[in-house]
């Protein structure tokens, strides 16, 4: 296998609660994502990234993980998951794993036995302190899910942290015997025959052994306080030599709090540490003009900070490490909702041109599922009819702690609650949009008796043949995979344009954010032709843009 084959591949993305439930408990499982491994290989994706299906008690929905080396009742067994793999393989699929090795649940047998007594051989396990004056927290670092990131343990008299939800104590890797058993496990996984892990929140492993306040206060996930501390490369590089080493593995981090640089130290190829890293800057609202309560009511972000971002970090890891092309994923709304038009008229070129933008850049693709057929935030009208914990957090915190109108909470929650992207993938206009027999565990968008797969497979101009054919292109054509990023127009407010360039190859790539018609400078008009290799509209003019339109021009330079 070719050392970086996961430069040519796609990603995609499955939440499996979400994804198809094969025994009508009206929650996704494993049988059912082996029984669409027809679909996933007539999309023509590589890897299966698979959010977590290890044993938890769902206060986050599995990245609460009680046992490494079990599966969640509710997706199956072991057999299953074996088979999936198995099947995954014969269709030419990888899997890789969502592995969250920051944090564990505190139903994981670690962290019951690390409250027993502060003289557990598994207390240093976990962060454990003393209270601070009067019996407060031992620091004001807040839970990334809203309230402090401290709880009080009755029994021990002693705090413990949690960045996340207070059921997700974190995990001290400053104890060599805890790390090795991490890397034991990830080995079972490995030998098991899984093709590469996702990590989540890795960069927030190593903590500043002085705990400061940091100074963002109300904010746990700051650079000043956990995120990239002073140990985290040693100790990314201690697991690569111990599990990844020798071994062709796709890997990517999630890392929030990081700019180009720190992204270089991540995935540099000579760095032995990860193949690439998710970073948020583009998918965290509006960085320019920030929100008082942060991504909640932060205003949406223009092409132009949005161009800015992509492009930085094009020219940012040109030459050394590697970007992931995102726009959607299990906690982020969806992507034609967010940065394109989901109204009848335009949802399906907008998601089209946000699909073109993204996978003819420099990076792996990664497409979250749904998303090749244009699905749609639900923009739930209740707070009942929301599931996730940040979401419920929220809710609460801002109508009671500060009073807000409840029309108003539910308006952020509409745009960019993470349960937008966590209603049943749509499979076809029947019942439950074919997801379940059953009473789904969160509701169907009800938009799905137009927008399914059953109805898209058979349209040739549907998002999702647009998507099998971007795919393709990526397969194809080495100029998408390698060839160099140039930015064309940069002030633009409507367009944006860049250049790829390969050898003797190059692309010229057009799109329009705009419902408008757009003129296209005379600066650029001469570079506008050859083959228009993909584009969201039957013709392709090559004075002016149409709403919402995206265009390929491939050509040769000899």
């Amino acid at each position: 296998m070719e050392k970086n084959w996961w430069k040519h591949a796609v990603v995609y993305q499955i939440y499996p609660r979400s994804f198809a439930d094969s025994d009508g408990d009206g929650i996704g499982d494993l049988p059912g994502i082996t029984s669409k491994m027809d679909y996933l290989e007539e999309l023509g994706i590589d890897v299966i990234w698979l959010s977590p299906v290890y044993r938890s008690p769902n206060a986050d929905n599995g990245y609460d993980i009680s046992d490494y080396r079990d599966i969640m009742e509710e997706f199956g067994t072991m057999e299953d998951f074996d088979r999936m793999l198995e099947t995954a393989h014969a269709h030419g699929i990888k899997i890789m794993m969502d592995i969250v090795i920051n944090h564990t649940s505190d139903e994981h047998p670690w962290f019951t036995e690390s409250r027993q007594g502060r003289d557990n051989p598994f207390r240093d396990y976990y962060i454990w302190k003393d209270p601070g004056e009067n019996g407060t927290a031992p620091n004001r670092w807040e839970s990334s899910f809203s309230g402090s990131a401290w709880t009080y343990d009755e029994g021990t008299g002693q705090y413990y942290l949690h960045l996340f939800a207070e059921k997700q104590p974190d995990l001290n890797w400053e104890n060599e015997e805890m790390r090795q058993k991490l890397y034991e496990m990830m080995r079972w996984w490995r030998d098991k025959g899984v093709d590469g892990f996702r990590f989540d929140v890795i960069n927030l492993i190593s903590k500043d052994p002085a705990y400061p306040e940091g100074e963002e206060l109300g904010n746990g996930l700051t650079s000043h306080t956990c995120a990239n501390g002073p140990r985290i490369h040693e100790y990314l590089k201690e697991m690569n030599a111990a599990v990844l080493e020798g071994h062709s593995l796709i890997t990517v981090g999630e890392c929030p709090m990081v700019d180009e640089e720190m992204a270089k130290l991540y995935s540099g190829e000579d760095r032995n540490e990860l193949n690439m890293i998710f970073h948020f800057e583009h998918v965290s609202g509006s960085l320019k003009h920030p929100g008082k309560y942060g991504k909640w009511d932060a205003p949406a972000m223009d092409l132009p900070e949005l161009r800015d971002i992509l492009v930085r970090w094009q020219k940012g890891l040109a030459d050394e490490g590697w970007n992931s092309l995102y726009l959607s994923n299990h906690d982020q709304p969806r992507c034609v909702s967010r940065f394109g038009d989901d109204s009848a008229g335009y949802r399906d070129l907008s998601a089209k041109m946000l699909g073109t933008v993204m996978h003819m850049m420099r990076g792996t693709p990664y497409i979250y599922q749904g998303e090749e057929l244009g699905m749609t935030n639900p923009r739930f009208e209740k707070i009942d009819q929301y599931r996730d914990v940040e979401s419920l957090n929220i809710h609460h915190k801002l109508t009671v702690e500060e009073g807000l109108p409840e029309e108003q909470v539910m308006a952020y929650l509409k745009e960019v609650s993470r349960d937008n992207a966590r209603t049943p993938m749509q499979w076809d206009s029947g019942d439950n949009a074919g997801f379940s027999t059953g009473t789904p565990w969160i509701g169907i968008n009800p938009d799905y008796v137009e927008i399914n797969a059953e109805k898209e497979r058979k349209d040739p101009d549907s998002v999702f043949n647009y998507y099998r054919k971007l795919i393709r292109l990526r397969h194809e054509n080495d100029v998408i995979v390698e060839g160099r990023f140039d930015l064309l127009l940069p002030e633009d407010k409507n367009i944006f344009a860049y250049t790829r360039t390969l050898g003797e190859e190059k692309l010229v790539v057009l799109c329009n954010f705009s419902s408008k018609i757009v003129d296209i400078p005379e600066e650029i008009r001469g570079l506008l032709r050859g083959e228009v290799l993909i584009g969201n509209y039957k013709e392709a003019g090559k004075e002016y843009l149409k709403p919402y339109e995206a265009v390929v021009y491939k050509q040769s330079l000899r």
